[in-house]
This record gives C-alpha cells, sequence and structure tokens, in this order.
C-alpha cells in the first residue's frame, strides 16, 4: 500500500493531466472561454473596419470639393454664353459673383474670357486672360476654373456629344446641411467570395446614365457569386483605377435604398480567380444627393432579384 502523501500526489498529478489534456484537446470551460473571446474579438474587428469605412465615406462626401458641393450642371450649346449668379447671364449660377466671364463652345472646342477685373485661378494659378479649357476626358483631367477665393470650382464634363459645366461651391446647401448616411446593420455573412469570369480584351457594355445618354464601358469580366443557395452574377465595370466597379439594382431599391441602384467597389481577382464582395459597403450613387450629378444606371444585365439589405440606405436630404 503507498503512504497517504503518495497516494495524494499521485490522485493531484492525474488531476493535473487530465486538466491539461482536455485543454490541448480545445475543449472544457477555459476553452471555450477563448473561443468566445476570439469570436469577439474578430467581431470588434469587422466592426471597426466597417465605421472606418464608412467614416471615410462620409469625410468624401462632405469635403469642399465633394458631391455634396454641386450647385449646378449648365449644358452647353454652340456660341457664346455669359455665366455668373446675376439674373442677366445666359448661365445665371447659384452661388458666385454675379458676372464670372464667358465661355464660348465652337468646333469642339471650350473657350473661356474671363470677367475684366475678377480674381479668378486656373487650375490653382491666377488667371491672367482667356483659356482654352479641357473637358473631363483629357487625360490629364478637366481644367478647373475657381472664383470666391477657392470656395467655387466649375469644370467641364462631356457626355455623349453634348458638353456641359459642373458648378461646386463649398458653401452649398447640400454641404453645410448634409444630415448624414443610415446604413443597414452590418453583417459578415454580407461579405462573399466570388467568382470571377473573365470576357474577352476589349469587350464593352452600354451604360446609360440619369442624363439620357448611353456610355460603352469597358468591361472586364462578371463577378459570380451565391446567396442563400441561389446563383448571381454581376457585369463589372473597369474605371482604370485598378478596381472592378459594380452598378447594380436589387429589390430593396425604392424601398429602403436608393430607387436608381447602387455602387460597389471589388478588387481585382486573386490568382484564383475569387473577388470578396462586402455588401456592407454597397454606397448610393452621388445623384442619391444632388440633383446635378450624371450617374450610371444599372445595366439590364445587373438587376438583381436579391435583397440586399446592407449598405447604404436612401439619403434623406434637409427639408
Amino acid at each position: 500500500m503507498q503512504p497517504r502523501s503518495t497516494l495524494r500526489y499521485s490522485l493531484l498529478s492525474a488531476v493535473l493531466l487530465t486538466l491539461t489534456i482536455a485543454g490541448c484537446g480545445g475543449s472544457g470551460p477555459d476553452a471555450a472561454n477563448a473561443d468566445a473571446a476570439a469570436a469577439q474579438a474578430n467581431a470588434d474587428a469587422f466592426a471597426a473596419q466597417q465605421q472606418a469605412w464608412r467614416d471615410e465615406r462620409k469625410a468624401g462626401l462632405i469635403k469642399p470639393d465633394g458631391w455634396t458641393s454641386l450647385i449646378g450642371l449648365h449644358w452647353i450649346g454652340p456660341g457664346g454664353h455669359y455665366l455668373g449668379s446675376d439674373a442677366d447671364n445666359g448661365m445665371r449660377l447659384g452661388m458666385g459673383p454675379k458676372h464670372l466671364g464667358m465661355i464660348d463652345l465652337r468646333g469642339g472646342r471650350l473657350r473661356f474670357v474671363p470677367e475684366s477685373g475678377l480674381a479668378l485661378t486656373l487650375d490653382g494659378q491666377p488667371l491672367a486672360g482667356p483659356v482654352f479649357l479641357n473637358t473631363d476626358e483629357a487625360v490629364a483631367g478637366p481644367s478647373v476654373l475657381g472664383f470666391d477665393e477657392g470656395k467655387g470650382l466649375v469644370t467641364v464634363i462631356k457626355r455623349g456629344d453634348r458638353y456641359a459645366l459642373r458648378v461646386k461651391h463649398a458653401d452649398a446647401a447640400t454641404r453645410t446641411g448634409f444630415k448624414g448616411i443610415d446604413y443597414w446593420p452590418a453583417k459578415e455573412d454580407w461579405k462573399i467570395t466570388g467568382k470571377f469570369v473573365p470576357h474577352p480584351p476589349g469587350r464593352t457594355i452600354e451604360v446609360a446614365n440619369i442624363v439620357g445618354t448611353t456610355d460603352k464601358v469597358p468591361n472586364p469580366g462578371a463577378v459570380e457569386f451565391e446567396r442563400d443557395g441561389k446563383s448571381y452574377r454581376i457585369e463589372a465595370l473597369d474605371e482604370g483605377d485598378g478596381e472592378l466597379f459594380l452598378v447594380f439594382a436589387d429589390r430593396t431599391n425604392g424601398h429602403g435604398s436608393y430607387g436608381a441602384g447602387r455602387f460597389l467597389d471589388a478588387t481585382r481577382p486573386d490568382p484564383q480567380g475569387r473577388v470578396t464582395l462586402d455588401f456592407n459597403r454597397t454606397y448610393n450613387p452621388p445623384c442619391a444627393f444632388t440633383a446635378f450629378a450624371t450617374c450610371p444606371l444599372p445595366p439590364p444585365e445587373n438587376r438583381l432579384d436579391l435583397l440586399v439589405d446592407a449598405g447604404e440606405k436612401a439619403y434623406k436630404a434637409a427639408n
């Protein structure tokens, strides 16, 4: 018979060994607590990442030249047109100097003649006299006319065969009265791994926009994904920034989300063709915040029979 002290030592060793084995096996209260802590840490990290994206999204919208600063979209016909905030201008601006100058469209070229004695800038530098303006189709981007000490900005955009002045101002009521964005609660199951199906090089897709014109946009491929056991497909657009741009409609449009569809950015596929679609980061087009944008509409192929209750809800503007 073993001495009592030896027996107690043997029993204690057995208990410790059992606890050690249990811990190594991933069971028991300690393991459950560790799993719960890890799950909570992952949830906290996911929530923090989503909030950081939302903060960045809001900052971009309300920056001095963000989408909420738009105050006008003025289509330019052939010939000369005076512009400014006074009623005697052919193009009356919502804010700014009474008389800004004259813009002249001839043969596809736009010449701007500034108002005498008015302090204006061109691409950040003082403007001294008449100048030809680049449109947003230029490789270097559009020329930027500045007024009101840089608070006001004028650029020329081209949509189809038409030209328009896009005017922004940092004091726009849509910016100063911005009400914030409502979201559906972020959920990890709306972060979906899809499969990229490439198209032949050079393929384009026709995309209509809200002002009634249609553009042929590079269409490098489609993204296929599954939700609740069903398969869906979204044709991807390439805007030359290294990402896939998705313009789609779903069952929430007009029933919680913006009626004309929403946008989603996705990184290029990995070597296995996988693409991450985080629908929690689905966002409204600029037209949800201003009447002076020219937003693309979802092509017929991208109208999903799916309720995407994730991402941005419809914007509720100030009354």
